[in-house]
Formats: C-alpha cells, structure tokens, sequence
C-alpha cells in the first residue's frame, strides 16, 4: 500500500489590501520619525568608534529630548537629556563650533514647548577653537578700498526741499538734478563709500564728498 506526499508549498494567505486602513502621520510626527532614523545612524557609528558630524550630533542631541518629553519628563529634564546626550569628545573637530545653539519644539504635559541648547557641548568648560568652522577673525589693520583707482574731491549742495540720498555705485553725475555740482569733473566717478552704503543731503545742505573712478570691482 503506497501513500502520497504532497511537497508542492502551501499557498500563502491573501492579503486583503482593501481592508487595511492607511496610516496618516501629521508634519510633527513625520519629523520625528526622520530624527529618529539619523539618530540611530549616529549610534551605529558612536558604537563603531567613529566621531560624530554636525548632523549626526545634533540628531542624537534632539532625539533625546524628543524621548524625554514623550516619557512625561519637565522641561528641566528635557534641557537636560539633550545636554547629556553627547559628549564634546565624541564629535570631529570644529562640530562644537557649528553646535552652537539647537532649537527643538517639544509636546510636554503643559503643551508645545520651545527647548534651546546654547552651546550643547561646552559642558566641559573647554575653550572653543579660535580656528574652528564659521569662526570669524577681524584684522585691525585699516583697509583701503580702491588703492589704484583715480579719486577726487567734489562740493555738492541739495537745492530741493527734500532730502537727497545717493548710493554707493551710482554713476555720480546722473545723480538727482536737485543735487548742484560739476557733473563734468564726476563724469564716470562713484561715491567712495562701501558698497551698499549711502550718503544723504539735508535741504540746503552742502557736502565736500570724495569720489572714485568707476572699474571693475
């Protein structure tokens, strides 16, 4: 007496897609959900010894607060789950200059608040580099703006009974005809002013301005 086997694979169930309700995220929920994922992206690679970037930092930094404020915590505790969540020593070189301050808005017992970090990483009281990412140095030597340009020198009085202002780059003796001057001697001449600054003429005011050659800048 023989008996069969049938080794042919049972059929899988069928999905019955018409019943299934489709999932709605609002924006916040949206955001939190891509926060998350750079979160976990940043913890593979702190797990991996590898020093974190500006947004893998600033990631993990937001997605501890998020955490804090959905288990119920104060906005004191929400401060400070971010400021705990990394540490200065784990980031590149220069993060802590451009982690200058997070803003994050987050759902506590009281409603939406606004949580911000100044300098999140600076709990261990190190010096910020002199040299890191978005620092700005100023030079305190005098600049000159045009040293090779022809400049000279021009009286110019406001006749009209409004007041007059003129642009750095205007070409000078196209300037109002209110303004009474040489437009001769300021044929193709600006104002020697920083572009975007400006000068202005009261009623009846009279100005000894001085004026640049028009070139290339």
């Amino acid at each position: 007496m023989r008996s069969s086997v049938n080794l042919e694979p049972a059929a899988a169930p069928r999905l019955d897609v018409d019943s299934i309700a489709p999932m709605r995220l609002l924006p916040l929920e949206e955001d939190r959900l891509v926060i998350f994922t750079a979160a976990e992206l940043a913890r593979r690679h702190r797990a991996a010894g590898l020093r974190l970037n500006h947004p893998e930092t600033v990631a993990l930094i937001c997605d501890a607060m998020l955490e804090a404020a959905r288990g119920g915590a104060t906005f004191r505790d929400v401060e400070a789950a971010g400021q705990a969540a990394v540490k200065s020593t784990e980031v590149l070189d220069g993060v802590r200059e451009l982690v200058d301050e997070v803003r994050l808005e987050v759902l506590l017992d009281d409603g939406m608040r606004l949580v911000t970090l100044v300098d999140p990483l600076g709990r261990d009281d190190e010096p910020q580099s002199d040299d890191g990412p978005g620092r700005t140095r100023f030079d305190d030597r005098p600049v000159e703006l045009t040293p090779d340009r022809e400049k000279t020198e021009l009286d110019v009085r406001n006749t009209s009974r409004r007041r007059v202002r003129v642009s750095s780059h205007y070409p000078f003796e196209r300037v109002n005809r209110r303004l009474d001057f040489d437009r001769d001697r300021a044929r193709g001449f600006r104002l020697d002013l920083p572009a975007g600054a400006w000068l202005g003429w009261e009623p009846g005011e009279e100005k000894r301005v001085g004026l640049v050659r028009i070139g290339r800048e």
